[in-house]
């Protein structure tokens, strides 16, 4: 039982999300006629020549595992009863000195290999991937994580460090999101054209800042007030048939 408490503290050392610390204590039972004794906490001499061999683990809360080796006929209730009892106290005795050590799990290493799961609308498979796998491969050489997709819409991301692992899934959460109407977003300008700037705000999804949305004032040239891949914050002030429009100007006004 001493392993149960060991892989415990262990676990939560590493930073495993343990729901409880979990205790073991071993019980065993002396029988001569009607009469017997419960031991608590025995050893191996006890265990060779008792009657039974009862361990029980568990949290403070209740029992999660059960394992006895008997060598009599059986027991009745009242043996039981007393050996459960027993193993309660021991267990939230000892579950007391690991709780004065560590009781709850660390926060994992930045360095810790991270993995996470979830499940996308399976419309939204194709973003994730893009033509030829462009976008899914172009993830993973600027993360180092991996990501797979299947067919259901799950999306498994594995990061060797906690942090490629989030930068994964950031980028993936970008591609599913839906632009919302009103919403500022903070994007990137990737093409400047007469009549404006197309502004990339989320993975994929671009929208026009026509040059009456820019400033004020009237803006005689777009190259004057913006610079590509200069970062901006837009509103959305429409969505038609998956084109957005967005303004500049909007958040001029917002106070």
């Amino acid at each position: 039982m001493a392993t149960v408490c060991g892989t415990s503290l262990s676990l939560m050392d590493a930073g495993v999300p343990l729901t409880s610390p979990v205790a073991g204590i071993a019980m065993g039972l002396i029988k001569e006629g009607d009469d017997f004794a419960v031991l608590t906490d025995i050893l191996g001499d006890e265990d060779h020549l008792g009657d039974m061999d009862f361990k029980v683990a568990g949290t403070e809360t209740g029992i999660t595992a059960l394992q006895m080796d008997i060598k009599i006929q059986g027991i009745n209730e009242a043996i039981m009863e007393v050996a459960l009892t027993q193993a309660k106290d021991g267990r939230i005795h000892i579950l007391g000195e690991m709780n004065a050590v560590i009781s709850k799990p660390k926060e994992l290493s930045e360095h810790t290999p991270a993995m996470k799961k979830f499940v996308v609308h399976t419309d939204k498979i194709k973003e994730i991937i893009g033509k030829g796998g462009a976008v899914i491969k172009g993830m993973q050489e600027k993360t180092g994580a991996t990501v797979d997709v299947s067919d259901d819409g799950t999306v498994s991301v594995f990061g060797q460090t906690q942090s490629a692992m989030l930068a994964a899934v950031e980028i993936i959460e970008g591609i599913i999101e839906d632009p919302e109407l009103n919403k500022v977003y903070t994007g990137t300008v990737v093409k400047i054209v007469d009549f404006g700037a197309f502004v990339n705000i989320l993975p994929g999804k671009d929208g026009l800042v026509h040059i009456s949305e820019l400033a004020e004032e009237r803006t005689e040239d777009v190259n004057a007030v913006l610079k590509e891949g200069q970062e901006i914050e837009v509103k959305v002030l429409g969505i038609d048939r998956g084109k957005m429009k967005l303004s500049k100007k909007a958040l001029l006004n917002k106070e």
